[in-house]
């Protein structure tokens, strides 16, 4: 069952709330009264397939980086080293 807080609560309260989702609990946040998001603990073992499923994998650029670095050291950074 998710517990309810306000944007505020979880401006105020972000550690313990992240303590509490890390032990298994979910949030609903509200915003103006209204549910806007939740927040829910990472699933263990989370398996996302092979990179090469990911319609973002290899696509081209859409811009410069400003960081310097290419395009394949963003997808080393965001997928792994790439399996054999």
């Amino acid at each position: 069952m998710s517990t309810t807080i306000n944007v505020k609560t979880l401006r105020h309260e972000m550690g313990r709330i992240i303590e509490r989702v890390r032990k298994g609990e979910d949030f609903t946040v509200l915003y103006r009264s209204r549910p806007a998001f939740r927040i829910v603990p990472v699933v263990a073992g989370l398996d996302l397939g092979p990179a090469e499923a990911d319609s973002l994998y290899g696509a081209g650029a859409v811009g410069r980086s400003k960081d310097g670095l290419a395009a394949a050291d963003h997808d080393r950074i965001l997928y792994g080293e790439p399996r054999s």
